[in-house]
């Protein structure tokens, strides 16, 4: 086992890990904003400066470990088609609504994503998550402006709606890619295959939306150069080390840290000020994420007499017992 297996073994390495991803990619928004680029251009180019370095990291990987099959490979195919939907949806919600705005819409899928690996992986959420929904979708359209004249952005109602069909795309990717992440050694061979998919896939919808432009201009392309080496590479690299060794919930909690962190920064960076009721439906957002993915409380401890009777009722086969002790252990994993 190499170091970094090692390192990795380590669930608080973990957590750690997915929580610096998380804050590096928080500045992903105000760093499109800065760069001026189309929402297509700054896909495009976030992905294929990302790509030589995710390409020579997968190479390492494919020399000591082997060359993936196809069968393995095509997974992330999907995942890359995907993040293509979110960053171009995600990157005209930015235009339309400011970048920490945007942030916060697109981050949904803290919610949506338990849901969907309820649906599709068997990972059963709890009950906080189903009432989270409700909670985080009034924060949707407070933030929207739908409720009131004035609201901050240039188009909040379009805006909002972009941020969550990136939120949609989004839980899409993650759970593709933490599919593909399946073995643990390798996470820069997912993320090259995902991100080369995703450059092919926003250059085609670039071009048939019509906002690509294939040769922008200094200083643009410094700051997508920026971009691509901290969020594309080095955030998600953390990210996609963390995202298989976690449960979907935990995972989702980790990202979140991402809207907290762009809201602040497009505020001091960029000087964006939504007003109050805008700012109100960030809090509702950000509360349905605390709601959704809050520790469950631990049991109390038994006295001993109590755990002597448990396991006189546990010989006889007392069903209470083990539906309480599958109870706790789903609660534990969600």
């Amino acid at each position: 086992m190499g170091v970094v297996e090692r390192w990795l073994a380590d669930d608080r390495v973990v957590r750690a890990c997915g929580l610096l991803g998380a804050a590096t990619i928080a500045f992903s928004s105000i760093l499109v904003r800065l760069s001026h680029a189309s929402p297509s251009t700054a896909a495009i180019f976030r992905c294929l400066f990302a790509l030589p370095v995710l390409g020579l990291l997968a190479g390492l990987e494919d020399r000591r470990f082997g060359r993936r099959s196809w069968a393995e490979r095509r997974v992330l195919v999907a995942a890359g088609v995907f993040f293509a939907a979110d960053l171009i949806l995600w990157h005209h919600s930015i235009e339309d609504v400011g970048a920490g705005l945007a942030t916060v819409l697109a981050n949904i899928q803290v919610v949506l994503v338990p849901l969907v690996a309820w649906a599709l992986l068997g990972e059963k959420p709890g009950r906080r998550v189903l009432a989270a929904l409700p909670i985080a979708l009034i924060g949707v359209v407070l933030i929207s402006g739908a409720l009131q004249h004035g609201a901050y952005g240039r188009a909040p109602l379009r805006g909002a709606l972009f941020g969550l069909a990136a939120g949609v795309a989004y839980v899409g990717f993650l759970l593709l890619l933490r599919r593909g992440g399946s073995d643990l050694r390798r996470v820069a061979g997912p993320l090259f295959d995902a991100t080369a998919t995703a450059t092919v896939a926003c250059v085609i919808a670039g071009l048939i939306v019509g906002d690509a432009n294939l040769t922008p201009g200094w200083p643009g392309v410094g700051w997508l150069i920026v971009l691509a080496l901290t969020s594309q590479v080095i955030g998600w690299l953390l990210i996609g080390a963390s995202l298989p060794r976690l449960p979907a919930a935990i995972t989702s909690l980790i990202l979140a840290v991402q809207p907290v962190g762009s809201v602040g920064l497009a505020a001091l960076i960029l000087g964006e000020s939504p007003d109050g009721v805008q700012l109100v439906g960030v809090a509702v957002v950000l509360a349905a994420v605390l709601v959704a993915t809050r520790p469950p409380a631990r049991p109390r401890a038994r006295s001993p007499e109590q755990v002597l009777r448990l396991r006189s009722d546990q010989r006889r086969g007392a069903g209470a017992v083990l539906g309480g002790d599958v109870a706790v252990r789903a609660a534990d994993h969600d």
